[in-house]
């Protein structure tokens, strides 16, 4: 009856190897989980920076729609006083 047998000792080669081997895993384990976590935080902050830009590119676009559309806007105005200028002109060369 096997059963009965006694534990071997903690001195025992077999279970000194047992041992070792089971710490060896735990510690292959515990790398592969720092490997993970390492490797979600890297993924985060590629996440976080590629937003950012996006969002920096997005911002900029805008600055620059803003600018151009300052920019035509004074433009038209210009425009606008030439030609009310040049109607006001006409209007006191016909009355003169």
């Amino acid at each position: 009856m096997s059963r009965f047998r006694a534990r071997p000792a903690a001195d025992d080669p077999v279970v000194i190897e047992q041992k070792a081997v089971r710490q060896a895993a735990a510690a292959a384990r515990e790398l592969r989980i720092a490997e993970r976590t390492a490797a979600k935080r890297a993924e985060a902050l590629r996440i976080v920076a590629e937003e950012a830009a996006r969002e920096a590119a997005t911002r900029s676009a805008r600055e620059a729609r803003q600018v151009r559309e300052a920019g035509e806007q004074a433009e038209l105005e210009v425009q606008r006083k030439a030609a009310r200028d040049a109607r006001y002109a006409a209007r006191k060369q016909r009355k003169a």
